[in-house]
């Protein structure tokens, strides 16, 4: 007769189980840890916006318009040295949305 074929020892069998056991445990904590301080950082953060005076940059918005291109999306570049040949490019500080990040506050419109 054959000796068991496609079966799995016993020995090998317990140790999967035992650690397919312990990583869902490992990932069920990290899942609940990682839940538990985005709660914990929002509601600090809902009282910080409670109490914080605006920005003065932004004046609470959070951006402003792009200083590079001054809002129009596009700038005047020319690779080299030559009043000939200039490209509209879009504007690198803001990618073509006319608005940037207010770097004071980075974005939350508070300090």
């Amino acid at each position: 007769m054959a000796s068991g074929g496609g079966r799995v020892p016993q020995p090998l069998r317990a140790l999967a189980s035992g650690a397919a056991v312990l990583l869902g445990g490992m990932f069920a904590l990290s899942l609940t840890a990682s839940a538990t301080i985005r709660t914990l950082q929002s509601i600090a953060e809902a009282k910080r916006k409670k109490f914080a005076l605006p920005c003065g940059a932004c004046r609470g918005k959070g951006f402003y318009p792009c200083k590079l291109c001054q809002g129009k999306s596009t700038i005047e570049w020319s690779p080299l040295y030559d009043p000939l040949v200039i490209n509209p490019c879009l504007c690198p500080t803001c990618d073509g949305n006319r608005v940037q990040r207010c770097l004071n506050c980075l974005g939350r419109g508070y300090y």
